[in-house]
This record gives C-alpha cells, structure tokens and sequence, in this order.
C-alpha cells in the first residue's frame, strides 16, 4: 500500500472511531435521529470532508433543525473531528442533514446515489 493510501486509511478510522461515538451521543439525546455517515475525497482533503446526519422523517428533521438541535450536531461533530485529530475550515459546511424519507421519495432508498448526487440542507 502506498504511503499516501496508508495515511488516508488511518485517517478513516480515526474518523469512523470518532464519528461513531458522537452517532451514539446523538441518539440517546435527539428524537428521530438514526445514524449519521461521513463522504470524503482525500485529494481535497479536509474540504471535501462532508458529514450527514439522518433522521427517521423529514418531521422528525424539520423539528431537530427548528429545535435548535443542529448546533448540538455540529457540536458533536466538532468534538468528533477533533478527536480524529482532522481540522475543517468551515464546520457548517462539513455537516448537512437529511432523512430516510428523503432518501426513500427521491432516490429509491439507494444512500450511495443520494450523497454522490444530493447535498441536502
């Protein structure tokens, strides 16, 4: 494997370490939110880094954004970030939101096409 390839690869764990634990977090403190996923493309590395939080509904997401919940998300996402020792320069535009409904209504359920094609808010 080469160097590069190595780094990148200990980066992703790093990440998936750290991204899972604030996952959990979430869950236990933000109705309707189910797992959350990360896209990079390590030559535009960190800015590419995008991470998705998903909610069950687009109700339970429109509740957690007018809730005030997305700073919390943004929060644990920082923290999470972090902790994988990965600096982005602008958190807000790392992080987007969406739902399994979303998905289901406008890509079939197929999560790989949605985040390849789909920025959602």
């Amino acid at each position: 494997m080469p160097p590069a390839s190595r780094d990148h690869a200990r980066i992703e764990r790093r990440l998936i370490a750290a991204l899972t634990d604030a996952c959990e977090i979430a869950k236990a403190e933000i109705p309707g939110f189910e797992w959350l996923t990360h896209t990079v493309d390590y030559r535009a590395f960190p800015q590419s880094l995008r991470v998705t939080w998903v909610f069950d509904s687009v109700a339970s997401k429109a509740h957690a954004l007018a809730t005030g919940a997305d700073a919390r998300m943004r929060e644990l996402t920082t923290a999470a970030l972090d902790d994988a020792d990965v600096h982005v320069p602008n958190i807000a535009r790392c992080v987007s939101f969406d739902s399994e409904e979303e998905c289901h209504l406008r890509h079939g359920g197929d999560w790989r096409r949605r985040l390849a094609n789909v920025r959602a808010i």
